[in-house]
């Protein structure tokens, strides 16, 4: 299957970047079930892509790759170069310095991506800590409080030693981009970060994600079946579908005149205060 390229000056521009990331002929499989077929990305220093698709198009299967989470049984072909380096062809060691580091993951569902029996000061620091161990204790303390400052977590000397179960949903979520900003990434993968959220806290992480990629220059992919949120904080959209990305288009162009019809359902699926309610929403399954 082809994939929807909208190419216009902008576009042309942005190909003379050297990409931060760059994802070729991805195609990943377990056993005879392929997730990914021969999906390709890039993303540019300082920019956001954003990454939709329904539930099971193999979006977080694609993150995963990318730090090389996937279960051994995982067929991984292809290529993923981060700054010009080929992750698949890594020793695992050299792998793990890269995660947390200068690749970092906000993963889905803070209350499970979280150990409910740490504190949480605990569980940011040991971020810190399996990077740069000859970091003092105090120093340690104070890169915590730092982080918990960074991300609007309230009273962060007195919450320290507080269990994941004392915090709301957003503030879990807090508690995780802390952890994945400590060591001052370049890349950053936020795999449904607004998911579990309500609506008035999906807009207080976003802001907070936009603000902390403009103090930090901070690459990202960020990666949801949510469009409206996908508009809100991408600056190029790559669409998938059944494993394979279908279109990619700077997100001003793709919203405005989307080109596959995958893509087309999938805008016209989501509701606006002008959708007629006795009509149903467009099936984005249907599409081929």
């Amino acid at each position: 299957m082809d994939t929807f390229n909208h190419v216009n000056l902008a576009t042309i521009q942005a190909m003379s970047i050297v990409p931060l990331l760059d994802v070729r002929g991805l195609s990943i499989a377990f056993g005879k079930h392929p997730a990914v077929r021969d999906s390709s990305f890039h993303i540019n220093p300082g920019e956001t892509l954003g990454l939709v698709g329904e539930s099971g198009s193999g979006k977080s299967v694609t993150s995963l790759a990318i730090l090389r989470l996937l279960a051994p049984s995982a067929q991984v072909t292809g290529s993923i170069a981060f700054a010009g380096e080929s992750l698949l062809a890594l020793p695992e060691a050299s792998m793990r310095r890269h995660r947390g580091s200068s690749i970092a993951m906000i993963f889905q569902e803070p209350m499970t991506a979280l150990n409910p029996s740490m504190r949480i000061g605990t569980q940011i620091a040991e971020a810190l800590q399996a990077h740069h161990p000859e970091i003092s204790a105090n120093s340690i303390k104070q890169r915590v409080l730092d982080a918990m400052n960074e991300v609007g977590l309230p009273d962060p000397e007195q919450r320290l030693r507080d269990y994941p179960h004392q915090f709301s949903g957003g503030q879990r979520q807090r508690i995780l981009i802390a952890m994945a900003l400590i060591n001052r990434p370049r890349l950053l993968i936020a795999d449904e970060p607004t998911t579990a959220l309500d609506v008035t806290v999906q807009a207080q992480i976003l802001h907070l994600l936009k603000e902390l990629r403009q103090t930090h220059n901070l690459s990202m992919l960020f990666i949801s079946h949510d469009l409206a949120v996908v508009s809100e904080i991408a600056d190029r959209v790559a669409v998938m579908q059944h494993g394979q990305i279908v279109e990619q288009a700077p997100a001003e162009a793709l919203f405005r005149h989307p080109q596959h019809p995958y893509t087309r359902n999938l805008i016209a699926a989501a509701p606006t205060m002008h959708t007629d309610r006795h009509r149903p929403l467009a099936s984005p399954v249907s599409a081929i």
